[in-house]
């Protein structure tokens, strides 16, 4: 590899490399970052932290009612959802056909319900 270094008062400052060699640097410094997210990842997974299905996460990110793409992975009827929240079965509907909006009790209650984050369903 072809370096210059370039110094300032006596002391390296800068050095130069030649434009396809910083391109490698580059590659193989993002492939050791991937390997070490993957290795952070790996971790986490098996330390129990949840993973999600593909088809959930692009329920979530289609537009559809985030309460109700939760509330069905969760395996739950809106009446059950209901029953635990201490509201009423048409509450819940309303909030998932975005006709009403929950007070932030609510939120919290459908949060917990749903073990999942208020930021989540809303």
């Amino acid at each position: 590899m072809n370096i210059q270094i370039i110094k300032h008062k006596g002391a390296p400052e800068y050095a130069i490399v030649p434009f396809e060699e910083w391109e490698k640097m580059i590659n193989r410094l993002e492939e050791l970052e991937d390997i070490r997210d993957a290795r952070h990842i790996s971790a986490a997974i098996a330390e129990g932290e949840e993973t999600f299905p593909d088809d959930f996460v692009r329920r979530l990110t289609s537009g559809e009612s985030r309460l109700k793409v939760w509330r069905e992975y969760r395996k739950l009827t809106i009446a059950k959802l209901a029953k635990t929240c201490g509201v009423s079965v048409s509450a819940i509907s309303q909030i998932e056909n975005d006709k009403r909006a929950p007070s932030v009790d609510l939120l919290v209650k459908l949060a917990r319900s749903l073990d999942c984050d208020m930021e989540d369903i809303i």
